[in-house]
């Protein structure tokens, strides 16, 4: 593991997202990213907003604005949002980039040659009192497969079954609710998963016990349920342009009818997943202007992408449950058809037929609801990442959302448990520990860590005690079990609460000066190993006690061989006692936020 990439789930363009996209994505990631930093390997956190598709057209109406005008509104909107919230991305990028637009095309040029995508002329429901066709997920209607009376055209957010809008019992147009809707023909291209299910299924097979069970579970459903070919471009203005290159014949010796795709756009779910790639793209070109060498980033970008330069890298994707079968079966078969038609001496570089790598692990995760019902802007119900940095800073939120977030089944928020469990983690234990030792050491050592005295028995348990629970917290980390690692986290903070309670050193002192020193400098060590373990999760908070104590931020991670664990502050230093980290919530503040986002009687009504 000596390069780890990292990708998240693209957040959709329209509106500000909610805690439950950060749950399901962008913050395990991030963690996660901050964790492999610090550990020393050189780590890449891409993400970018997903930007094509028709609810951008439709909410660019809304506003008055041009899609491309709109998009980069919001795309500004969500990278400062997420720059708040501490999301360490190494790059934010757009899916409506330059570079994304010629992968898309190139990557659809090279799966047409090697006869792996082909025209159809398919049934498509076409609104007459809208005056356009409908694309997949803006017909509504009942899922022939579960009975869910708000199924999309595109997906079934109850069972997750993947549809067509023909599939749909009772469909009625999303735009302006008309039943009025017919099915006419339109030319359309078709990826072949079909002729893939062998090798998916697999590839899958071989990720059984690497992989969330969730998350292997969902993508052989599909399997088993067949393998169908799947659309993959789209009546629509705003997106990557069909007909934008040259295309090459396809093995009959076929050329695709361009006039017939004329106006047409990639499916906004077979370019988004490019969009990775494409997003490292835009880092690289962003890093070679900066240095004064625009034009020199393909090496940089494609080492963690492709061939044998992308060998020591591990990728690892970060995504909610409903995301999981778009990157465990379309954007695999993708990658697949792209290599095999390389292999074969394709049309991308040929001389080079360099592979491009698929995921090695796959972090799926449930959903987060609001009171057991779902977030929903329209009814101001749930708390949204704007309105979360209103009310509290950044850590509160990420303490609460990593303690409890939804790995194995779905995950609650509820405002009396997200007071009760920050209160008492972050306020209660680590805030109290460090204002403690802090302000003691101030009053009495003359703001210095101490020296003097010889350490006892109480600081052998304490080292050995410290070395076992950091080697917890690391393993869970590295196995991505945030839950787990937030429990050991706060395990290794309870261990200082109770050595000082034992040490006291505000006692100690009246009679042993020198084994008070002792304490309060096991204390303050202490409180620097927990601004290194804690950046992962609270980076603003570990940052503010890094500083009091004279620490480098962000730090490297204590080594797990307990060499110097509790002895890193040398005596003499000069340290100063940071401002109150984290304050309580009250009760007429919950009182407060149930009433302007809703409570339980809010998802009852969901």
């Amino acid at each position: 593991m000596s390069r780890i990439l990292i990708t998240s789930a693209l957040p959709y363009i329209n509106g500000i997202k909610h805690l439950g996209t950060l749950a399901g994505s962008m913050l395990p990631a991030d963690v996660y990213a901050r964790f492999q930093r610090a550990r020393g390997r050189e780590t890449l956190y891409i993400c970018a907003t997903d930007e094509h598709g028709t609810p951008t057209e439709l909410a660019a109406a809304e506003a008055g604005l041009d899609p491309a005008t709109f998009c980069a509104q919001q795309h500004e909107v969500q990278h400062r949002l997420g720059r708040a919230f501490g999301l360490s991305w190494d790059h934010f990028g757009r899916s409506s980039s330059p570079q994304n637009h010629r992968l898309t095309q190139r990557f659809a040029q090279t799966l047409w040659e090697a006869g792996f995508i082909e025209e159809r002329v398919t049934q498509q429901v076409y609104s007459n009192a809208d005056r356009r066709f409908l694309p997949d997920r803006y017909v509504i209607g009942t899922c022939p497969h579960c009975g869910y009376e708000a199924a999309r055209g595109d997906q079934c957010e109850n069972c997750t079954r993947v549809l067509d809008p023909a599939d749909l019992l009772h469909p009625r147009s999303a735009v302006s609710g008309s039943t009025d809707i017919e099915i006419r023909g339109s030319k359309h291209l078709f990826l072949r998963q079909s002729l893939f299910a062998g090798k998916l299924r697999d590839w899958i097979e071989a990720k059984r016990g690497r992989w969330p069970h969730l998350v292997t579970s969902i993508a052989l459903k599909w399997l088993d349920e067949g393998l169908q070919d799947r659309g993959i471009t789209r009546d629509l203005e705003w997106g990557v342009p069909v007909n934008a290159f040259e295309w090459g014949p396809n093995p009959d010796g076929k050329l695709p009818d361009v006039e017939g795709l004329a106006g047409k756009v990639f499916y906004v779910w077979f370019d988004a997943p490019i969009e990775y790639i494409g997003a490292t793209w835009e880092w690289a070109e962003s890093r070679a202007v900066e240095a004064g060498r625009p034009g020199a980033d393909d090496i940089e970008w494609e080492r963690w992408w492709r061939g044998p330069e992308a060998s020591d890298v591990t990728y690892v994707e970060f995504m909610g449950k409903d995301n999981v079968p778009f990157h465990t079966v379309g954007f695999p078969c993708t990658l697949i058809g792209v290599n095999e038609r390389l292999g074969a001496g394709g049309a991308w570089r040929v001389a080079e037929a360099r592979p491009w790598k698929l995921v090695d692990d796959l972090k799926g995760f449930n959903w987060l609801d609001y009171y057991g019902g779902k977030f929903s802007t329209s009814q101001g119900r749930g708390v949204f990442m704007d309105h979360a940095l209103e009310l509290l800073p950044a850590d509160y939120w990420r303490w609460w959302i990593m303690a409890n977030a939804p790995e194995t089944s779905d995950a609650t928020f509820a405002w009396e448990q997200f007071r009760d469990q920050v209160n008492a983690d972050l306020a209660d234990v680590l805030g109290n520990f460090v204002n403690r030792i802090c302000k003691f050491a101030e009053s009495r050592f003359e703001g210095q860590v101490p020296e003097g005295g010889e350490p006892g028995e109480l600081e052998t348990a304490l080292e050995a005690d410290v070395l076992m629970k950091l080697r917890e917290l690391t393993g869970h980390l590295e196995d991505r079990e945030f839950r787990k690692a937030t429990t050991a986290l706060r395990q290794l903070w309870v261990l200082g609460n109770q050595y000082l309670t034992e040490a006291a050193p505000w006692t100690a002192i009246k009679t042993d000066r020198d084994r008070a020193a002792v304490a309060v400098r096991y204390g303050l060590n202490l409180a620097a190993l927990f601004a290194k373990v804690s950046e992962p999760f609270i980076p603003f908070a570990a940052e503010k006690v890094s500083l009091a104590l004279g620490e480098p931020f962000p730090a490297a991670w204590p080594a797990q061989d307990g060499e110097g664990l509790l002895t890193a502050l040398e005596p003499g230093r000069r340290i100063a006692a940071p401002e109150v980290l984290f304050r309580k919530i009250e009760e007429t503040q919950v009182a407060e936020w149930r009433e302007r986002f809703g409570g339980p009687e809010a998802a009852e009504t969901a």
